[in-house]
């Protein structure tokens, strides 16, 4: 027995690889990508005015390391419209006062706006602020302004966390859990469409069905289309009555956005069911392609508080471009301009899995 079942691990060797490759992929992902202290996050600057004092407090906000001023907006309405679409993770507004105020010895504000829907982002960014803009000030108060220097904070920085003020981690977690839930049912779901077929003996019968290998695709994922969309609204009927997550957005919008991703989970499952022999290796497929969608996601961790690489992988992931649309609409109420891009790539990959997954099936039993 032990010779026999030495041999069939040997000739199974999607398995055989998955003990060593899940292994390994859990290290990377934990001991490299994962990151509860994100650093370089985007930043946006809206600078009334253009003074030495104000070009130090900008410099200084982007050497804490927290901070990558990636954007430089002209008005207010410019600011808003980067962080409402993602854009950028901050804000930071420098009134045209500023230097005046110092000299009538009043405390003037800089303004600091929060994308607080993922709250682990904002906290040390925030004290990484106030330290930063204390220690420009005891550089750049001269002249005049030296007796300022003295004082406490002669600076007021103003939070202002936006779309989650009470920095709500479940306002966070519970719409990435729609995209994590379907992600998981719909890929296994699918993933054993045709092995179950191939096992239990009926795939001759289905190849003698007239039939393309789109319209099998179609026949096969178009059921769990609906059984999807019973998930979705479960969900998001329990996530207002039990958590109170806000829908702020258009329903109508979030209904083709939730329908394009349930359609893209399937189209994958259905792909790897054509190149698994067995339901076996299905569902060991569809377990390595959960573990990326939900550690590169922005579900559990940061987004951008991973490495390049591990963005680039993320980016690669539908489940990553279909919690900012989710996030977005019901946190922040975007608007369908705002998500066209999202929209679009996962369109396209739409197109990408279905295309593989018609090339890959075959006509015959050999």
């Amino acid at each position: 027995m032990i010779i026999k079942e030495a041999l069939q691990l040997r000739r199974d060797r999607l398995t055989f690889a998955m003990m060593f490759i899940v292994p390994i992929v859990q290290l990377v992902l934990f001991g490299f990508a994962i990151n509860a202290d994100p650093k370089g996050l985007p930043t946006a600057v809206l600078v009334s005015e253009h003074s030495q004092l104000s070009r130090s407090i900008v410099a200084a906000i982007g050497n804490t390391g927290y901070f990558t001023v990636t954007r430089e907006a002209a008005t207010e309405a410019e600011a808003d419209a980067l962080l409402q679409r993602g854009d950028v993770q901050f804000v930071v507004t420098i009134p045209g006062d500023l230097t005046k105020k110092l000299i009538r010895g009043e405390d003037p504000q800089i303004s600091v706006e929060a994308d607080a829907t993922d709250p682990a982002t904002t906290g040390p960014a925030m004290n990484a602020v106030t330290q930063a803009v204390n220690q420009t000030l005891a550089r750049e108060l001269k002249g005049p302004l030296a007796a300022r220097r003295g004082k406490d904070g002669p600076i007021e920085i103003v939070l202002h966390k936006r779309y989650n003020p009470e920095g709500i981690t479940r306002y966070n977690i519970v719409p990435g859990l729609l995209g994590v839930i379907l992600t998981m049912t719909m890929v296994m779901m699918t993933a054993l469409a045709v092995t179950r077929e191939r096992e239990r003996g009926t795939m001759e019968n289905l190849l003698a069905m007239p039939v393309s290998p789109l319209e099998v695709m179609i026949g096969k994922i178009a059921p769990y289309v609906l059984i999807g969309a019973v998930q979705v609204a479960v969900i998001v009927i329990m996530a207002k009555l039990l958590f109170g997550v806000p829908f702020v957005g258009s329903f109508g919008l979030f209904t083709v956005a939730t329908l394009l991703f349930i359609t893209i989970n399937l189209a994958i499952g259905f792909a790897f069911s054509t190149l698994a022999q067995n339901q076996l290796q299905a569902m060991q497929m569809s377990f390595f392609f959960m573990l990326p969608s939900i550690l590169l996601s922005g579900f559990a961790f940061p987004f951008r508080g991973m490495p390049g690489w591990a963005q680039v992988i993320g980016e690669a992931i539908p489940t990553t471009h279909f919690l900012r649309i989710v996030r977005g609409l019901m946190l922040k109420g975007a608007t369908a301009a705002q998500m066209s891009e999202e929209l679009a790539v996962l369109a396209l990959m739409l197109v990408i899995v279905m295309a593989v997954a018609i090339s890959r099936y075959k006509v015959t039993l050999d």
